[in-house]
């Protein structure tokens, strides 16, 4: 029996004779497994209403872009290409290489900076609205569930029932298309690292031609076939660290999916034709609705749970039990808790304040370094273990190793220049014509005057110019003999 200061605090306010009732339960375990720790599957019930149908709209536009953007050209680049392979990262049409990795660093460092700002004002709406495995899984796997095995409990009654013909072919079409449907997704987002040019080839080809792709495609294919047909909500309630974040980000200012405690308690079944008020009763009649919808199969009258990703289907089925007995909608909604219990309104706080502050120095500063970004990344350095060589006219001459990395669209006719010093650049062969996204490596020679040496290191910068249009500026060191003392 649970005493009763560990009943909630909003239970034991309206509900001080429900201390025989254990209420902490939800406290001591997931709902996903049983007290000897095994797997409890969920079978939640089709969702509807007013906010799936946003939701189901808003998440097949994304499922359109995620499919749609690595055929999408800019220039004739890809829209997105992450191309760890290759190290070449293609976004919005502009190439990146790991020589921009302070980009890179900022850019996440902006990312974490958003979600605990989007997490302290708005909850985890973005795992329910957004969020891959929940647009998948929700959107995707569960309709195609839904589609062959029925509703909650018709599938609960397959699972129960015998191995009989029925359920090896309902069980044998539902898995054979998670896996296919598996191996489209391998296949898109294989896309967004090779290419879908490489992708189609790969195609024409076939898999003997391409076997290290094909391969890693099957990978890719058990991955996401795992973790949809068996991994499901487990993804959510224990694997995913953003879940995590919800215990250190949100606050009583936070906007989450909320039961709203001061009017549903006491809860209590419904009598047609009764005031609630009338009899000491709150709005929530106890129905369990919204814990048969909730695909991580919490009771959001507990109050926030990490396992809540903020899907809205428990709104959704609130509201429809609200509407049947006619009582107002809107017990479960978006709220905070300062302004269920306080009936304070959303405001945008200091902390909110502090963390879009932070937030915004941090875009300006990226966007002020992809402007100003070079359009090539060179690197001239001095070729190890050699020393400097006299010519027979005099001059000293020293080889260079260098590196071009060409980060536009276009081809580009590159050569170098000596900025301070008189002397010449040779390159060994000819000066190269980079390739648009790509890197060209090569040597040249650069040759000074005896009398323009500073002594056994001379500093010098390299000018590295397509036509008359100086790209960059680099220094290297010379090596020269050493300057005999009077």
């Amino acid at each position: 029996m649970t005493s009763k200061e560990s009943i909630p605090h909003h239970t034991r306010r309206f509900a001080p004779d429900v201390a025989e009732a254990d209420t902490e339960s939800y406290r001591d375990h997931i709902s996903t497994v049983d007290k000897e720790g095994k797997r409890i599957w969920l079978h939640p019930k089709k969702p509807s209403g007013r906010y799936f149908r946003m939701r189901k709209w808003f998440g097949y536009s994304l499922l359109a872009v995620l499919v749609v953007m690595p055929w999408i050209r800019i220039k004739g680049e890809p829209f997105l290409m992450v191309n760890v392979i290759e190290r070449r990262f293609v976004i919005l049409g502009q190439t990146f290489w790991p020589q921009d990795i302070h980009l890179f660093v900022l850019a996440f460092l902006i990312g974490v900076i958003f979600i605990a700002l989007f997490t302290v004002a708005f909850g985890r709406l973005f795992c329910g609205w957004a969020c891959p495995q929940t647009v998948f899984m929700e959107l995707v796997f569960r309709r195609i569930e839904y589609w062959i095995e029925g509703d909650w409990k018709q599938q609960m009654a397959l699972n129960r029932g015998p191995l009989n013909t029925e359920k090896v072919l309902k069980k044998g079409a539902k898995h054979l298309l998670f896996f296919g449907v598996a191996f489209a997704i391998g296949n898109v987002f294989l896309s967004y690292l090779v290419g879908s040019d490489h992708l189609m080839r790969i195609m024409r080809e076939g898999p003997v031609e391409h076997w290290e792709s094909f391969a890693a495609l099957l990978i890719f294919s058990g991955i996401f076939y795992g973790v949809f047909a068996f991994m499901r909500e487990q993804v959510c309630t224990t694997i995913c660290p953003y879940g995590r974040l919800q215990s250190v980000l949100l606050d009583r200012e936070s906007i989450v999916v909320a039961y709203d405690h001061v009017r549903g308690e006491k809860r209590a079944k419904f009598r047609k034709g009764e005031v609630r008020s009338e009899v000491d009763k709150g709005d929530c009649i106890d129905c369990n609705a919204c814990v048969h919808v909730c695909p991580t199969g919490i009771d959001i009258r507990n109050g926030t749970q990490l396992e809540c990703v903020n899907c809205t289907a428990c709104i959704d089925a609130c509201d429809d039990i609200m509407e049947a007995v006619d009582l107002p909608k809107g017990l479960i909604r978006f709220a905070s808790e300062a302004e269920i219990s306080d009936k304070r309104p959303f405001r945008w706080t200091m902390r909110m304040k502090a963390y879009s502050a932070v937030l915004g120095v941090l875009v300006i500063a990226l966007f002020a370094l992809v402007l100003t970004r070079s359009d090539v990344e060179s690197t001239v350095l001095r070729t190890p273990g050699l020393l400097f060589q006299k010519r027979d006219d005099g001059r000293i001459s020293n080889l260079y190793s260098y590196k071009l990395v060409n980060k536009t669209n276009r081809d580009m006719p590159v050569h170098f220049e000596l900025l301070n010093a008189d002397g010449e650049v040779q390159a060994v062969g000819a000066f190269p014509m980079v390739e648009r996204a790509s890197m060209h490596q090569g040597e040249l020679f650069i040759i000074l005057e005896s009398h323009e040496l500073e002594g056994y290191n001379t500093l010098l910068t390299v000018g590295v110019y397509s036509g008359d249009k100086l790209l960059e500026k680099v220094k290297t060191s010379f090596i020269g003999p050493m300057k005999r003392s009077k």
